[in-house]
C-alpha cells in the first residue's frame, strides 16, 4: 500500500486549500454539454433560436434560453459556461435549478464561473439578458461541468448522425401489445385521449401502430389538428420520388375531405390525413384492418369514430405491393416531431384494446411492453416514462422530468371495458 507524503514545509499550502474548496484534482472529470443539442429557446414572442452552435445570435432582452441534463447520483459539480470571445460589455440574469445571479461581462471576456453546487436529476439552466453595449449579450457553445466522482450523466453528447436535431426533439416511446399465440389477425381496435394541458404543438398521438404503418392523431398548430394515417412502402428510402412504380403505396379509397399524398425522411410511402378539431379529455376510438389480398399484395384500412356523431368515419385504404401478411406488431406511440418543443412534456392514455381475428372472434389485449427510440435507448434523455394508471396504460415524454421506469418493462392493465360492437358490413 501507497501512502502519501507531506512534507512539513508544504503543511501551510495544503491547510489552506482545504479551507478554499481547491484542492488538486477536487474536479478531475468533464463533461462538455452542446448546446446546440441540450438548450431550447423557452421564453415567448422571440425568434433567436438556438443552432447547431448553441447561442450565436442574442440581440432581445426578452429571450430566455434554457439548457438541460441528468445526473444519475447526486454529485457536487463545477459549472463554467466558455464564451466565444465577448466583443462588448453586457448583465445577465443566469439561474442554476431557480437559484439565480447577476453576471457582469466585459470585451474580451472568454468564460462565465458559474461556481460549485450539489445536483442531481434532471437540472435546468437559465439565460436571460439584462443590458449590453455591444451586439449580443453573449455568444456560447457548451456548458461545462466538472466532477470528482464517476457518474452517468446524461445528455445529447455531439451532432453525429443528426443527433442535435433528434436530441432536442426528444425520447419516442411505444407500448407494444401481445396478440395470442397462433391467432390470425384482421382488425385492432384502442382508444385514446389527450389528457387536459398535454397538447403542446409538436405532438402525434399514435394509437394503432401495425407492422408496416402507423394511424393515430397529431396537433400540427394553434388552429390545425389531424388524424393521420401511413403506410410504408416496401422500397426503403426517405426520398418518395425515387420509390419504383412497382412498389409504390396505391389508394383503393378514401374518406371524404381526406387528403392523400406521399411522405419522406423517415422511410417513405403513403400518407392519408383528415383536419378533424380533436380535444383533449376526449376518448377517441380507432380501427384499422390488415389483409392480404390474395395475389401478393396486402391491403390496409382505417377508420375513425366521429365523437360528436358516434359515427365511423373512413380515412383512407392501402394497397400495399410485394407484401403477404395480416395484422402483426401491434403498437402505440408517443412522438415529439417539432425540436422546439421538445422541452414541454406530454402524455397520452390508452384504453381497451381489442383484436379481431379471421374469424370474427374478438380477444381482449390487457398486455404491454414499453420500449423506445434510439434516443431513449442511449439515454441521451431520460424524460420518458410508460406503464399503467387505473384501468389504462399512458404514455409521457418531453419536458426533462425525472423517471425511474426502465425500457422492455411488461405491463398488465386491468380487463375492463366492452367487446366493441361493430357491424363490419355496414362500415363506410
Amino acid at each position: 500500500m501507497k501512502f502519501l507524503t507531506i512534507y512539513p514545509s508544504y503543511l501551510p499550502l495544503l491547510l489552506l486549500a482545504c479551507c478554499m474548496n481547491i484542492l488538486p484534482n477536487a474536479h478531475a472529470q468533464q463533461v462538455n454539454i452542446p448546446l446546440g443539442g441540450n438548450a431550447f429557446q423557452v421564453s415567448p414572442n422571440s425568434e433567436e433560436e438556438i443552432t447547431d452552435n448553441g447561442i450565436e445570435n442574442w440581440n432581445n432582452k426578452n429571450t430566455v434560453f434554457a439548457i438541460y441534463f441528468s445526473l444519475q447520483t447526486k454529485q457536487l459539480v463545477q459549472l463554467v459556461l466558455p464564451l466565444i470571445k465577448q466583443t462588448g460589455n453586457s448583465t445577465l440574469s443566469i439561474s442554476v435549478n431557480g437559484a439565480t445571479k447577476e453576471y457582469n461581462l466585459k470585451a474580451g471576456d472568454r468564460k462565465i464561473e458559474l461556481g460549485n453546487t450539489s445536483l442531481e436529476g434532471y437540472n435546468v439552466i437559465k439565460l436571460q439578458g439584462i443590458r449590453k453595449s455591444g451586439t449580443d449579450f453573449a455568444r456560447i457553445q457548451e456548458l461545462q461541468m466538472k466532477y470528482k466522482d464517476p457518474i452517468k450523466v446524461n445528455y445529447v453528447p455531439d451532432n453525429q448522425d443528426n443527433n442535435f436535431h433528434f436530441g432536442r426533439r426528444g425520447p419516442s416511446v411505444h407500448l407494444g401489445y401481445e396478440f395470442p399465440e397462433n391467432a390470425t389477425i384482421k382488425w385492432f381496435y384502442n382508444e385514446l385521449t389527450v389528457p387536459e394541458g398535454d397538447d403542446p404543438i409538436g405532438s402525434y398521438y399514435m394509437a394503432n401502430g401495425f407492422g408496416e404503418g402507423y394511424f393515430g392523431m397529431q396537433r400540427n398548430s394553434s388552429t390545425e389538428r389531424k388524424i393521420l394515417f401511413s403506410v410504408w412502402s416496401p422500397f426503403e428510402t426517405d426520398d418518395p420520388t425515387t420509390i419504383p412504380e412497382a412498389q409504390k403505396i396505391r389508394l383503393l379509397k378514401k374518406g371524404k375531405g381526406v387528403h392523400i399524398g406521399e411522405f419522406g425522411n423517415e422511410g417513405s410511402g403513403g400518407q392519408s390525413y383528415l383536419v378533424y378539431p380533436w380535444k383533449p379529455g376526449t376518448v377517441y376510438k380507432f380501427l384499422n384492418s390488415v389483409e392480404p389480398d390474395g395475389k401478393g399484395n396486402t391491403i390496409y384500412t382505417a377508420y375513425f369514430m366521429d365523437s360528436n356523431t358516434g359515427q365511423w368515419l373512413l380515412i383512407a385504404s392501402f394497397l400495399r405491393p410485394q407484401t403477404d401478411t395480416w395484422y402483426q406488431h401491434a403498437h402505440s406511440f408517443l412522438e415529439i416531431f417539432e425540436p422546439a418543443n421538445g422541452n414541454v412534456s406530454r402524455k397520452l392514455y390508452l384504453n381497451n384494446q381489442w383484436a379481431c381475428d379471421t374469424k370474427g372472434n374478438w380477444i381482449a389485449l390487457s398486455k404491454a411492453k414499453l420500449t423506445g427510440d434510439i434516443n431513449a435507448e442511449r439515454r441521451f434523455r431520460v424524460d420518458f416514462d410508460g406503464g399503467v394508471e387505473g384501468d389504462h396504460f399512458f404514455l409521457k415524454n418531453g419536458g426533462f422530468f425525472n423517471a425511474n421506469t426502465k425500457l422492455n418493462t411488461k405491463f398488465t392493465r386491468p380487463s375492463k371495458g366492452g367487446t366493441p360492437k361493430i357491424n363490419f358490413g355496414k362500415l363506410p
